[in-house]
């Protein structure tokens, strides 16, 4: 079985490409879908269900190896795991870390010859392994380097325009339409199965009093926070806010 794992974390990205990528290489491919999942917290629940039930000899493709994981240290791990287990990993834009490449350089390991020169060629042996891991281990470092150079690049770009005069954020004068969105994104956290919460998004758009088109605009706002650091950080974030809210209605 062939399974084709596509991911996108924000909703400026648009998974069609992924989806087309593998389909032209492996047509027969089952096509799994993931959106907005990239924090440790939400988990990826679509490639949960692919591990759960994948056997061996089985293939998952991945566009490219940041689509298997964001962090090096959890994508070489998961990279290990799977291949302990027989399953084969192919990256289109990495083959050189495909499970196919690992196997290729174990197979190539020098044949013992039953003499003292076993012990060099057990040397050497070794070392090729530590090199192709060493390579499978960059590619993972190379990814998560490179979305975090994303990052940080939107943080510049962002403070460029600012000192250029241009509006961050919210604009003046919108102070009720701040506090509304405040208290609902902070009951969508709480709340929303999205986020870990047990209601669905009609019973958190009745319990936030926002209509259909508000809660998807502030999920989507919510999703790209965390995005950009975890959610965590962001419920923090919302809890502070609506307590200080409260501590000014409080004193008036």
């Amino acid at each position: 079985m062939v399974y084709g794992y596509c991911r996108i974390s924000t909703a400026k990205q648009n998974i069609d490409r992924q989806v087309r990528n593998i389909l032209a290489v492996y047509p027969d491919a089952k096509i799994v879908k993931e959106t907005y999942t990239g924090t440790k917290f939400q988990g990826r629940k679509e490639l949960d269900k692919i591990l759960k039930k994948i056997k061996v000899n089985d293939t998952i493709v991945f566009d490219s190896v940041s689509r298997m994981s964001r962090t090096a240290n959890e994508g070489f791990e998961l990279y290990q795991t799977l291949y302990n287990k027989g399953i084969n990993l192919v990256f289109l834009k990495e083959h050189y870390i495909d499970t196919d490449t690992y196997k290729q350089a174990m197979d190539n390991r020098i044949a013992m010859t039953g003499t003292e020169v076993d012990v060099i060629l057990k040397g050497v042996n070794e070392y090729l392994m530590i090199l192709a891991k060493k390579q499978i281990g960059i590619a993972f470092e190379q990814s998560e380097k490179e979305v975090q150079d994303l990052h940080q690049r939107t943080k510049e770009g962002i403070e460029t325009a600012r000192r250029a005069g241009k509006q961050i954020g919210q604009k003046k004068g919108a102070t009720l339409t701040v506090k509304k969105a405040i208290f609902s994104k902070q009951i969508i956290l709480k709340h929303n199965k999205t986020f870990g919460g047990t209601l669905s998004d009609t019973e958190t758009q009745e319990l936030a009093g926002i209509s259909r088109n508000s809660l998807y605009l502030y999920k989507r706002e919510l999703k790209e926070e965390i995005e950009q650091s975890s959610i965590y950080e962001v419920i923090e974030k919302y809890n502070k806010l609506v307590e200080t809210i409260q501590k000014k209605e409080h004193n008036k």
